[in-house]
């Protein structure tokens, strides 16, 4: 035989629980709390005046790449594509060219960084055998308006 259990029907909940009057004066009594002590303390507010201020960047922070020159002003850079190859997300695009000095083999003729694939794992840097390719600048990626200008060329990475 099949029992039927007979089951009791929620108590109807009061207006105010079904209007959730309790957990929204709650909640704007927090926001009132903090509106009341920013006005007290302004100096408090936990807010920087970006971009003339700049949030201090940690020391492990890895910025945006730059490529060291020698000190003729050339890169640094000979062409091995080590930094390509040990690249995950494939960004770094090298084209390599004989160099007219005799003691340099190669120089890149092009050294594309693709910032919209980059994921600034650092392993480029950690890569290069000259030391030619660094994340130390301290700079963000910044927003740009087309996509081709987040493609860094060779002269905007010697540029840092």
């Amino acid at each position: 035989m099949i029992g039927v259990k007979k089951l009791s029907r929620p108590k109807e909940m009061p207006l105010g629980e079904r209007v959730y009057l309790k957990e929204i004066l709650r909640g704007l009594s927090v926001t009132i709390n903090h509106f009341v002590r920013n006005l007290a303390n302004p100096r408090r507010i936990p807010t920087i005046d970006y971009p003339e201020v700049k949030r201090p960047v940690p020391p492990r922070f890895r910025g945006r790449h730059r490529l060291t020159k020698r000190d003729d002003g050339t890169p640094r850079c000979v062409a091995c594509f080590c930094c390509a190859t040990a690249c995950p997300a494939y960004c770094i695009t090298i084209e390599a060219g004989e160099h007219p000095e005799p003691g340099i083999e190669k120089y890149p003729v092009r050294f594309d960084i693709d910032m919209l694939r980059c994921v600034y794992c650092g392993m480029c840097v950690e890569a290069c055998p000259c030391d030619a390719i660094r994340m130390d600048t301290g700079w963000y990626t910044l927003p740009e308006r087309g996509r081709e200008d987040l493609v860094y060329t060779i002269d905007s990475l010697l540029k840092d």
